[in-house]
């Protein structure tokens, strides 16, 4: 997983995992979600997408947009 630069220093993200069709998240609590088109719709994944590689605002976007539409709960 890479780490989560979280600019602010405000965020729930910890690290992010990208792979062919999906995004795995690990939040600061532990446990890590896999966010995919199917279960969040593809311009949300690729905003997820592109959010992480920034390092910022991740974590207010799936909150605001996505909630608990993930597609699997890894850990």
């Amino acid at each position: 997983m890479i780490r989560y630069r979280d600019w602010d220093n405000d965020s729930g993200v910890r690290a992010f995992d990208i792979g062919p069709s999906h995004i795995d998240i690990e939040f600061k609590s532990g446990a890590i979600y896999r966010y995919t088109s199917m279960s969040v719709g593809a311009r949300n994944l690729d905003t997820m997408i592109q959010l992480a590689k920034a390092g910022d605002g991740l974590n207010a976007f799936i909150q605001k947009a996505v909630k608990d539409n993930f597609s699997a709960r890894l850990r």
